[in-house]
């Protein structure tokens, strides 16, 4: 692992593990981080004791029934895994969403424009020309933290948080960028907003459209195409699933 900490196997209650892979978020430990979690995934003896894992910035999480698995050996295991698991540059899937930049879908655009020396136009290009990676799924079910925000739009969360943000907001804060997948409270700045439904409980097998590895395409479009794709989601027949073969939304 050359100079890189090595991994610590936390005890999480008696029923899970953490394998903590580093102490900041840095692309370096969350490509460890996915590094494990293909290994894990490889791993079938391993696979078989385990009912879930869950990765974050930099550490994974594995839970296991207590009453039917060894807790010490398994952790054994997966220490061993971590050490020689490596890393792993993404090779999630490209999602390209759909993105309504106008005043009533992102109310915090032009004050991130005016505090950041922009002018909205250049907000939107930064934003759409960035190749956005996502670190890990946390806070709300299917709620993604992403990496990839350009510098420039660096900036703090709202000093007194909304009561309300919308679904489907996309917002930035402390260097990162989100997307509210529900209705919720929240304290990110809000610049935009997709039609695209980012959870759906029909889709038992992974109710989540994005996951930790994905990389995020974000496409500008106008007011008009919004309520044409906010209409189109919510026919009983769309296929979620379609939104991976589409690049091109205008």
């Amino acid at each position: 692992m050359n100079n890189l900490q090595q991994p610590r196997l936390l005890a999480l209650g008696d029923g899970a593990w953490t394998i903590e892979f580093g102490s900041s978020i840095d692309p370096v430990i969350h490509s460890r981080v996915l590094g494990f979690c293909n290994a894990l995934q490889k791993s079938t003896d391993i696979a078989e004791k385990i009912l879930e894992y869950l990765p974050s910035f930099r550490s994974v999480s594995v839970y296991y029934d207590p009453a039917k698995v060894d807790g010490i050996l398994l952790g054994s295991e997966l220490l061993n895994l971590a050490q020689n698991s490596g890393n792993q540059v993404s090779e999630g899937r490209q999602l390209y969403i759909p993105v309504c930049f106008e005043d009533e879908f992102g109310p915090d655009l032009n004050e991130v424009a005016q505090l950041k020396n922009l002018e909205v136009g250049e907000v939107i290009n930064l934003m759409t020309s960035s190749i956005f990676s996502v670190y890990m799924i946390g806070f709300l079910p299917g709620f993604p933290y992403l990496s990839g925000l350009p510098d420039s739009l660096n900036i703090p969360r709202l000093a007194n948080p909304r009561l309300t943000v919308p679904a489907g907001s996309i917002a930035i804060a402390a260097g990162m960028c989100a997307v509210y997948p529900w209705e919720s409270p929240g304290g990110w700045r809000l610049l935009g907003q997709t039609p695209v439904p980012l959870f759906d409980v029909n889709h038992s097998d992974h109710p989540a459209l994005i996951a930790s590895g994905d990389q995020i395409h974000w496409c500008s479009i106008n007011k008009a195409r919004y309520a044409e794709l906010k209409i189109e989601c919510q026919k009983t027949n769309w296929d979620r699933d379609s939104i991976l073969e589409i690049k091109d939304w205008s």
